[in-house]
């Protein structure tokens, strides 16, 4: 039987380690839909987390959770539990909450969810990585009066992601109005439609553009570039509107990522 320190010296994926190093020091974690849970494991043995809650609502990861915790001798530390979402918490349970690997429109409705049961009490951390749809979590971070505190980009099998931490803070309102002012952003564009790409590309991201960042956006061109090919096979009139908006997109990207080239050069 493995310990809790061989769970600790496991490595974990540059996205789970992405994820993890956007958790609170000392914060209790909620895992929603963890997947054998490797991140709850890690997190309780590297000292990092007190203890966990692993939340899987199907059979079969939750037998590979459950497995798991009891390998790395972790039973004490971290609860394996099955349900829907954030149903596996109590109100006042954790600190913070994880939700990774699932659509943003899943998540944003777990999220939903669970702050109408009140399960998001206490909660003073969401760790949230969409695989698709990362402005619906970002809309709901905002509208729901979160602070967007931090955002990462990984990439790891040839797939890019975004991980986004939000916080529970008193003056989120104020904070939330300085960050998702897009006056940075040097386009002839409406105030609102600029808000709108920095809840499509990220607030963060945009304003401390890397390598990676480029790189996940040449990613999204290169899927746009093939869908409209895609597209121009067709002679509908509802193929020909649909190609045009994905032409329109790719050139408002394309402005965007040349923007932030520009600032680059002209601040180093």
């Amino acid at each position: 039987m493995k310990t809790a320190a061989n769970a600790a010296g496991r490595m974990l994926s540059k996205r789970l380690q992405a994820i993890a190093d956007l958790v609170p020091p000392g914060a209790r974690v909620a895992d929603i839909g963890s997947d054998h849970a490797l991140l709850p494991a890690w997190l309780v043995s590297a000292g990092k987390s007190p203890c966990a809650v692993a939340g899987e609502v199907r059979d079969g990861p939750l037998k590979a959770s459950a497995a798991r915790i009891k390998e790395d001798g972790l039973a004490d530390l971290v609860a394996v539990r099955k349900g829907d979402g954030l149903a596996v918490v109590a109100p006042g349970e954790v600190d913070c909450v994880v939700i990774a690997g699932m659509g943003g429109a899943l998540i944003a409705s777990i999220l939903e969810a669970g702050a109408a049961a009140g399960k998001l009490e206490g909660v003073r951390t969401l760790v949230l990585q969409p695989n698709v749809g990362e402005d619906l979590v970002r809309r709901w971070i905002l509208d729901k009066g979160w602070y967007l505190a931090a955002e990462r980009i990984v990439e790891e099998d040839g797939r890019w992601y975004e991980i986004l931490a939000a916080q529970r803070v008193p003056d989120a309102d104020g904070l939330n109005s300085a960050l998702y002012n897009a006056s940075f952003l040097k386009l002839d564009l409406p105030a609102e439609r600029k808000k709108e790409l920095l809840l499509r590309m990220g607030p963060w991201l945009l304003r401390q553009p890397d390598e990676r960042l480029a790189g996940k956006w040449r990613s999204e061109l290169e899927k746009l570039a093939f869908i409209s090919r895609q597209i121009e096979r067709s002679d509908s009139p509802d193929a020909a509107r649909r190609r045009q908006e994905v032409l329109e997109e790719i050139k408002l990207i394309g402005e965007v990522m040349a923007c932030l080239q520009a600032d680059n050069s002209s601040s180093s």
